[in-house]
């Protein structure tokens, strides 16, 4: 059964590319233990949204970006459905995450904040897929955008779930079917 860390965990290596980073170093990058790390890229491995690939001797595991995107669109806001508190202070998220500000012509108040301490913005708290994803994405600005794409589906208006499933399918470089 899938967890919320393996969504962050596979979205952290679609950033990625052709790296191949270890367990420790994704653990460090994402705030999880090495441990929780692979257990991740296991379970996504037996959902079928992670490929092996035998290269040059090694296995090299990555994102099956058209599952990952099938399932990011059509699955996730019933797997992981968004938890909404109360007004806080946080991390913008969904399409209000710096650098997706401009795929919404209108702006409403309060806007979805991951509830973060260390947060610079008031808004209407939404929980994230994974406890650390907020210091992770903090760390990572292409993980953050990708994350609060997600939280777009999981939370957002119809318009606002259609923006960023099309900016999902390009940033994947993938077809929704």
């Amino acid at each position: 059964m899938l967890k919320g860390q393996d969504i962050v965990v596979l979205l952290k290596l679609v950033g990625i590319n052709d790296e191949q980073p270890s367990f420790a170093r994704l653990g460090v990058e994402l705030v999880m233990s090495p441990s929780e790390v692979h257990k991740a890229i296991r379970r996504a491995t037996a959902s079928g949204l992670v490929q092996v690939e035998a290269i040059r001797g090694s296995h090299i595991k990555r994102p099956n970006r058209t599952a990952l995107l099938e399932f990011l669109v059509h699955g996730l806001k019933y797997v992981f459905p968004a938890e909404r508190g109360t007004e806080t202070r946080g991390v913008p998220t969904g399409l209000f995450a710096e650098d997706l500000k401009q795929l919404v012509s209108r702006h409403r108040a309060p806007i979805p904040v991951w509830p973060w301490a260390e947060g610079t913005v008031r808004g209407l708290a939404l929980e994230p897929l994974y406890r650390t994803a907020p210091a992770a994405a903090l760390n990572d600005p292409a993980l953050h955008q990708l994350l609060a794409l997600c939280d777009a589906i999981r939370d957002g208006r119809a318009r606002d779930r259609s923006v960023a499933v099309d900016e999902l399918s390009r940033r994947l470089g993938s077809e929704v079917e």
